[in-house]
């Protein structure tokens, strides 16, 4: 497997296989990266969760939330992607080349949760936790700014614009009654709809909001 991604994500393999099946799209023949980026998501998340509680100790549910949805979406995973250069790793079927899938956003964030599956798979948690706290330590540092509330925030900017007041649409609820997960769009006139999730209802739609205010430029890229 390619010494010089290994040195990049900062991990020698052991089983070098776990990062060859975490690169192969389901377009290609053979096994796939959809069980890794399974489990990467959840190690993605164990690893911000903690992260925050560490950094942010005076922090409440709802601030961590909005700060911890922001770090975990798909945009974040694909950004980190862009920046390794894993696009050019990727086994994938010729079709899927010939679209253009190496620059496919959402393909680029699950090969990513697929690679820190196939780190942590070799190495353990403290390898996926190195990886991930390097690699996204730049967009930590955007979330260490972030306002306390997006949702005042976005409709302040939209009435200020002479725009509708956003409006949040609820898309569905999963998980056990003890610990839901709550999936939200906002829409705002003239931009595409962006969803998010939370433990409650409240949480997806500010981490939701935090998304939009992103989008716009109004939470600007600071490292």
């Amino acid at each position: 497997m390619n010494r010089a991604l290994q040195d990049r994500l900062g991990h020698a393999f052991a089983d070098d296989s776990l990062l060859r099946q975490a690169l192969i799209h389901p377009s290609a023949d053979g096994a796939n990266y959809q069980r890794f980026e399974f489990l990467g998501d959840r190690v993605l998340a164990l690893v911000v969760a903690e992260w925050l509680l560490e950094t942010f100790p005076g922090a409440d549910e709802g601030e961590l939330a909005v700060r911890f949805n922001a770090l975990v979406r798909k945009e974040a995973c694909a950004e980190v992607a862009e920046r390794i250069g894993l696009g050019q790793h990727i086994v994938m079927g010729g079709g899927e080349e010939k679209a253009g899938g190496r620059r496919k956003a959402a393909i680029l964030a699950d090969v990513c949760e697929a690679v820190i599956a196939a780190i942590y798979l070799d190495g353990g948690l403290a390898a996926a936790t190195r990886f991930i706290r390097s690699e996204w330590s730049p967009m930590f540092g955007r979330s260490s700014i972030v306002p306390r509330d997006a949702k005042t925030s976005l409709q302040e900017w939209a009435q200020a614009a002479g725009k509708p007041v956003p409006k949040y649409i609820l898309n569905g609820r999963s998980g056990p009654d003890h610990a839901p997960e709550f999936t939200v769009s906002v829409e705002v006139e003239g931009q595409d709809a962006l969803q998010a999730r939370g433990a409650s209802k409240r949480q997806a739609e500010q981490a939701a909001a935090s998304a939009m205010l992103e989008k716009l430029g109004l939470w600007t890229n600071r490292d």
